[in-house]
């Protein structure tokens, strides 16, 4: 059985092994077992039941990487989205008194129109459409935005309102665990071993359980608590409330946030085709937006490719076992999530830091000799940690590409190619303009 899975999976192709993998699976896990306890905190906002927000997101995280690992064998975790669930929250049901059955109904609209977009071969158009010299910025770009996320969570770097941001107390308990961990892993990653993030990360937190830093109260629930939400979706109510433009921001930012996070862990993971292109495309959309679909049935905001993932990759993990080890563990967490939350963020945020620096990498691939590479490569990497937004950062990149290619005169020899790249282009324009008067 192991060598039918082990050719299915290409473990030869790939340099890989079971136990590369399914450490890499453990790695992603814990580096975004978070949401577990974050989504259902911010959704709850909204009136939704805890416990069942809870299990929801358990379910459809271990539904969405599992078969993304099965089916399109890449090494990307799924989960309900940060950002979109906020604007789920904040900004549907809070700000426009939106009920939250019927912003799960739209929810559910944008996974079918993905799927739509899927089947028609658009979405695969827009992936082709971005040129690969952006490739190596957007994995830097979300590299940087992976690595302040770290730092903050560390506490090593907070908030100033003369700098915006500034140093962290150092001496604070968690902030020097969190450097402790860091060092750990930054040692272990010097003398090659391959569980170096994963043992990190555990280490950092038996540390913080030795010196009593690790504050955990379990919560009673169980899968039956899911019944509170699951196919309580509205879908008469979304399309009586205006909700064009909620489906089109839940479709907007889940479609670029998934595909910066596609094109960065794929460049990482050196899976990228000799061509630049990203092999099984389909697949990869086809369980995004099936997750999507299942999420608003169960009863969360929109599920999408999570940029955790770079941890498993930088780990080792080259296939969908790592994928698939992730969505099993999310499964095994609809049980034992009280013991999943005891996983403090002073204990992952310094393999954030780490992943971030590992993917930063790729930028010396880069044309800096050339202003038009060079420019767009720029902008894209330094606007997706600015405004805490991949969809940002590659819409500022690609747009600036776009325009310089025209206003040189190189669009003139590839337009016929290249017409999806301006196209997309005037989209993005026209969505900052959009913004500009919200």
């Amino acid at each position: 059985m192991r060598k039918p899975l082990e050719h299915y999976f290409g473990f030869s192709a790939h340099g890989t092994n079971w136990r590369t993998e399914i450490l890499a699976g453990f790695t992603t896990f814990i580096t975004m077992a978070y949401i577990i306890f974050v989504n259902p905190a911010i959704l709850h906002e909204t009136g939704m039941p805890i416990a069942a927000v809870t299990a929801a997101t358990c379910l459809c995280a271990a539904f969405g990487s599992i078969l993304m690992g099965a089916l399109a064998n890449y090494p990307i975790a799924l989960a309900p989205g940060m950002g979109l669930n906020a604007y789920f929250t904040y900004t549907v049901v809070k700000g426009m008194g939106v009920p939250w059955q019927s912003a799960l109904g739209a929810v559910f609209l944008s996974g079918v129109i993905f799927l739509l977009l899927t089947f028609s071969g658009i979405r695969q158009l827009l992936v082709a459409a971005i040129p690969h010299q952006l490739h190596a910025a957007v994995a830097g770009g979300i590299g940087l935005f992976i690595a302040f996320i770290g730092f903050r969570n560390a506490g090593i770097i907070v908030p100033s309102p003369a700098t915006t941001v500034t140093l962290g107390n150092l001496r604070a308990p968690h902030t020097a665990l969190a450097i402790f961990g860091l060092l750990l892993i930054a040692v272990l990653q010097t003398l090659r071993v391959r569980a170096s993030m994963l043992i990190g990360v555990l280490g950092t937190m038996l540390l913080g359980i030795l010196c009593h830093q690790v504050h955990w109260q379990p919560t009673r629930y169980s899968l039956a608590s899911l019944s509170q939400t699951a196919f309580h979706l509205d879908l008469h109510g979304a399309l009586h409330i205006g909700a064009l433009e909620i489906v089109f921001v839940f479709l907007f930012v889940d479609l670029f946030d998934n595909i910066g996070t596609l094109v960065a862990v794929a460049q990482r993971a050196n899976l990228l085709t000799a061509d630049h292109k990203i092999p099984r495309l389909n697949r990869i959309f086809f369980a995004d937006a099936t997750a999507t679909i299942v999420g608003s049935l169960a009863g969360t905001s929109t599920v999408t490719s999570y940029v955790e993932s770079a941890s498993g990759v930088a780990a080792g993990g080259r296939t969908g076992v790592t994928a698939i080890v992730t969505g099993l563990l999310f499964f095994l967490s609809i049980f034992i999530a009280p013991l999943v939350g005891a996983i403090p963020s002073f204990a992952t945020s310094p393999a954030l830091i780490l992943v971030g620096g590992l993917m930063v990498t790729g930028l010396s691939q880069i044309e800096w000799n050339d202003p038009g590479i060079a420019i767009p490569a720029f902008l894209t990497v330094t606007t997706i940690p600015m405004t805490w937004s991949i969809a940002n950062g590659l819409s500022f990149g690609l747009t600036s590409y776009a325009a310089l290619q025209l206003l040189t005169g190189r669009a003139r020899k590839t337009f016929k190619k290249d017409w999806m790249l301006y196209v997309l282009a005037v989209l993005f324009l026209l969505r900052f303009i959009y913004l500009a008067q919200t």
